[in-house]
């Protein structure tokens, strides 16, 4: 930390780990360790503010630093994790990270009875179930198909390349 610069306080440390996850906010990236980055550079804020500190790893805040990753970018990725975080759960995300992290994904095929889990990703229309025959074991399917939908794709090109993300379906 550079001389003079008063450190981060702890509980607002927490709350922008906690906002990603403990993990690099960048959708493609997500990998630890992480730090705290500055979207509007400290020197010219002069301030620790919630909105604009980052969660990132320390390649992609090099990257940010050197300007490779712009603070249009940056910001969106922010907007977005908020979006991400206030609708979807746990396992949604992972769902999510998962297909972010492989483009050429069009199903996913996962245990039987996870409906709840993927609740809002199928009411908001980002995944669909597929009806594929599966072994049944007291009436639940052993494995279910979820398709990723156009919209899911959409949804998914936008969240990866930091623009605005929508929460319900289009």
């Amino acid at each position: 930390m550079p001389e003079g610069r008063p450190a981060i306080p702890t509980a607002l440390k927490r709350r922008v780990l906690m906002e990603a996850g403990h993990r690099c906010a960048i959708p493609t990236c997500r990998t630890v360790p992480v730090e705290l980055a500055h979207i509007t550079p400290y020197a010219e804020v002069r301030d620790h503010t919630f909105e604009n500190l980052i969660a990132l790893c320390p390649t992609c805040h090099t990257r940010f630093d050197r300007g490779d990753i712009d603070r249009l970018s940056m910001r969106g990725y922010k907007a977005n994790l908020a979006v991400v975080n206030g609708r979807y759960g746990e396992t949604e995300r992972r769902v999510l990270d998962l297909l972010a992290a492989n483009p050429e994904a069009t199903q996913l095929r996962l245990p039987g009875g996870w409906d709840l889990q993927l609740w809002y990703l199928l009411k908001d229309g980002l995944l669909a179930k597929l009806q594929v025959p599966s072994l049944r074991i007291e009436g639940i399917a052993a494995a279910e198909t979820y398709a990723v939908t156009e919209a899911g794709r959409a949804f998914l090109e936008h969240w990866v390349a930091a623009d605005p993300v929508s929460a319900e379906a289009e």
